[in-house]
């Protein structure tokens, strides 16, 4: 008999322990969240909690962060996707906010005010079609979207008063890099061009090849927007 691989010998593994980890980042998608504040500059966010269902993206955030302020000030965004290619470019806005003075909080944890996160991340705005804040040019998948609802988290009242946000936000419009469109479909992204950059407990990862065939794959994707 082989000898396991760490992957096999975790998969295979009947015993558990329970654990009080700090945060639940098990694997989601990373992207960029552009946001516009009262006089009209963007600000720039990385944000790896985001999920999806219908036309909706559901944005987790923070509510003093200056992404959460303009949510609630302004109701628009865009989430920008990176593929695992522009992972350097998110990473240069790792410990930067957009909030000044610096939250004492994060000022601790080694963050810094940064005004243009653009430049600081090498990247050059792109102007929306049905939102006021900005695209990321270099990046292959953009979604516009308004804020449908916010909904403070861990029992507050209100946003104002929360620390987190569940946001809401109904997607307008979307963008693709023609390399991405399935050929003979005229709305579909073909899932083995799409690779898109992922975080696994603070740390990138990529997708790995398809593991196998998905029995749902035979429902035709126009069958979810009705």
């Amino acid at each position: 008999m082989g000898t396991l691989t760490p992957i096999d010998a975790h998969a295979r593994s009947t015993r558990h322990s329970t654990i009080s980890p700090a945060i639940l980042y098990f694997g989601s998608q990373v992207s960029l969240l552009s946001t516009v504040d009262d006089e009209g500059h963007p600000n720039l966010a990385p944000n790896s909690s985001v999920w999806w269902l219908g036309q909706t993206a559901v944005l987790g955030v923070a509510a003093r962060s200056q992404t959460g302020r303009n949510l609630i000030a302004n109701g628009e965004a865009v989430i920008n996707l990176p593929s695992v290619d522009h992972v350097d470019a998110v990473d240069r806005l790792a410990l930067t906010t957009g909030r000044n003075p610096v939250p004492e909080r994060k000022a601790g944890a080694g963050y810094r005010h940064v005004r243009d996160k653009f430049a600081a991340a090498g990247l050059r705005p792109l102007a929306s079609e049905t939102v006021a804040p900005p695209r990321v040019a270099e990046f292959p998948v953009h979604l516009e979207g308004r804020v449908v609802a916010i909904h403070p988290m861990g029992g507050a009242e209100s946003p104002a008063e929360a620390s987190l946000l569940a946001v809401e936000l109904g997607i307008t419009r979307v963008h693709v890099v023609e390399s991405l469109r399935m050929a003979g479909h005229a709305n579909r992204i073909d899932p083995v061009r799409w690779r898109p950059l992922m975080m696994n407990f603070q740390r990138f990862f990529g997708l790995g090849g398809e593991a196998q065939p998905s029995r749902l794959a035979s429902i035709d994707e126009e069958w979810y927007r009705g």
